[in-house]
């Protein structure tokens, strides 16, 4: 439905809520967090547009592989996202649109100031990481598909360079 586009859910997820996996709240929130806080890095003011690119960018890893597994299935004649042909561009918009509403949502109930005890945010980054690296290689190696390898790896990358550059030279201090 919208703003994903039309698709429908297997039966081998699990319990649905609603026509919803219970599983897939879940892998939201596993990665929704460490998004958040690189957001939180780069930008005061654009948290939920940075947030909202940073879920769209996940999933250019993630839906190809749930299609290619049966998870759920799209039904679509439309545009589709480059070198990802089974996969709707509207998905992609859809998870922006989502994404960024989940980071306005998240950023304002979650504080800030809770966690300030550490400079570098370990466990974040190596989701971030680890999210980065299994989708190229997971992909190029284990799935053959390049494509999705590299669509996913260089719209997550170009997204991380701003947030690696905060991690090692500090905020901009002109601001």
């Amino acid at each position: 439905g919208w703003p994903f586009g039309s698709y429908e859910y297997s039966g081998t997820l699990g319990y649905q809520i609603y026509g919803v996996p219970l599983v897939v709240p879940f892998a939201w929130v596993m990665i929704a967090h460490p998004v958040l806080i690189a957001a939180r890095k780069v930008t005061k003011n654009w948290v939920f547009l940075y947030g909202g690119l940073g879920m769209m960018a996940w999933d250019l890893f993630l839906d190809p592989q749930m299609v290619a597994a049966e998870r759920w299935i799209w039904e679509f004649t439309g545009p589709n996202v480059p070198l990802q042909p089974d996969i709707p561009l509207s998905n992609t918009f859809g998870w922006l649109l989502t994404g960024m509403g989940l980071m306005a949502i998240l950023n304002r109930v979650l504080r800030q100031d809770r966690r300030n005890t550490i400079d570098v945010p370990s466990i974040p980054n190596f989701f971030l990481g680890w999210t980065f690296f299994s989708g190229v290689v997971g992909n190029i190696f284990f799935f053959s598909t390049p494509g999705v390898a590299l669509t996913g790896g260089l719209v997550f990358g170009l997204l991380m360079v701003p947030y690696i550059f905060v991690l090692r030279f500090g905020p901009p201090t002109n601001i």
